[in-house]
């Protein structure tokens, strides 16, 4: 069920931010847990940069995307010689 895999990304430790992919072509970015509330039919999404929100029916949602940390994977630093 869709609503069980997004509750697994938000309860996620550390919290990774995701994106929504509708039917529709519409996405709509995850950056923080706090921000979602899932309800028996629906998302609904509280943004908190601006006074706006989006929900959406669980059917509409074609794809949820990790965005990761937005860094590259991490080399390891080279050990400084004496």
């Amino acid at each position: 069920m869709i609503a069980d895999e997004i509750r697994e990304l938000l309860n996620r430790e550390p919290f990774e931010a995701f994106r929504f992919h509708l039917t529709s072509g519409t996405t709509f970015d995850v950056r923080d847990a706090n921000c979602v509330a899932l309800g028996q039919k629906r998302v609904f999404i509280a943004f908190t940069n601006a006074d706006r929100q989006a929900y959406f029916p669980y059917i509409h949602v074609a794809a949820v995307e990790t965005l990761g940390s937005g860094h590259g994977p991490r080399t390891p630093r080279r050990k400084r010689r004496p």
